[in-house]
């Protein structure tokens, strides 16, 4: 293993991305990157009987889709992680029955892309396995059932509200060098800046993106120059001012930055209130929008760092604050 550890980041040298493939749902279609994804479905119950099952559905989609690219087989992959929002991350669990190999669960809230790349990457850095696939998904009706109210009560929404990204993204992670390869990763940490507001998951958020990014920043002496294109998560339009305006109170040099959950919906023409969220947010941004410019060299090395409020409905019952963490990922042509 040629890698090396820097504080909270890892430098890598034999992880590549092989394939992926990203389902969205009807509003992710009719936003400005529509045209980018695989497959699109024009309503959110996808032909089943159940908000749960579509989203199983799409996930199933999204890894038949990235397999299919490789002419690769459920048995011909190493290993499966992934994970999604639903209590016991029940869409991933449930779609594992159907799959012949082992399968890790990981929960990292709307980070959940970012940490299942950063999982995959260091087992194949390691040398432990060749094909791993990454996995994640998110409903905006499961979610908000989750963590709000269901979407039939027609609850009012506040003016802070984000909306969660209704798609799924499977993603092959190979040590067989392609295009493409994972460059670094950096764990977050838990921060918690006493947030009590489930409906304004942007505050909450921006303070842990604001701590991966300077330490990975820090950990590899870098900073967004280095960079063609920096992306958050989901911190959406108020979320995401609020990181830039911490970040220039550090005298951060702000260039080349922009949030998934603003790229992935015309926020000002879509009913989206402050934009996107939702494990399927960055990962649809980043896989099926970014990551061609990556192959096409039109961006060279972007820095995806993908935020999580790790709030729970009984939690946020009991007045609690909310701890959110942030990922990052370093995705660069490779040589």
């Amino acid at each position: 293993m040629s890698s090396h550890f820097y504080g909270n980041s890892l430098k890598l040298e034999n992880v590549y991305i092989a394939s992926t493939g990203s389902v969205c749902g009807p509003l992710e279609f009719q936003g400005p990157l529509g045209a980018y994804f695989d497959k699109s479905y024009t309503d959110y119950h996808c032909n089943e009987d159940s908000f749960e099952k579509a989203e199983r559905k799409m996930l199933r989609d999204a890894l038949d889709i990235c397999l299919k690219r490789e002419k690769l087989k459920y048995k011909d992959i190493d290993l499966y992680l992934g994970g999604d929002l639903m209590n016991q991350i029940t869409t991933v669990h449930y779609l594992a029955r159907e799959l012949p190999k082992p399968f890790v669960g990981i929960y990292g809230a709307c980070s959940n892309f970012a940490l299942s790349m950063a999982m995959s990457a260091l087992i194949i850095e390691a040398g432990f396995m060749n094909k791993i696939v990454a996995m994640v998904s998110s409903h905006n009706a499961t979610a908000e059932r989750q963590y709000r109210y269901p979407v039939e009560y027609g609850v009012q929404k506040k003016d802070t509200t984000t909306f969660t990204a209704t798609g799924a993204v499977a993603t092959l992670l190979t040590n067989q060098k392609t295009p493409v390869r994972v460059e670094a990763i950096t764990l977050g940490k838990v921060v918690d800046y006493s947030q009590t507001n489930p409906n304004d998951m942007g505050r909450a958020m921006a303070p842990a993106a604001y701590d991966t990014i300077m330490q990975h920043f820090q950990d590899l002496k870098r900073g967004f120059e280095d960079y063609d294109l920096v992306v958050t998560g989901d911190l959406s339009t108020y979320g995401h001012q609020i990181l830039k305006e911490m970040l220039q109170r550090k005298k951060v040099n702000v260039v080349h930055y922009n949030d998934c959950g603003c790229m992935l919906y015309d926020v000002n023409n879509q009913d989206v209130f402050q934009g996107g969220s939702g494990c399927a947010c960055s990962a649809l941004v980043t896989m099926g929008y970014l990551y061609p410019q990556l192959k096409e060299k039109k961006l060279k090395r972007i820095l995806v760092v993908s935020t999580g409020a790790l709030l729970s409905p009984m939690m946020t019952n009991q007045k609690e604050s909310i701890p959110c963490v942030a990922h990052a990922v370093s995705l660069e042509v490779s040589e």
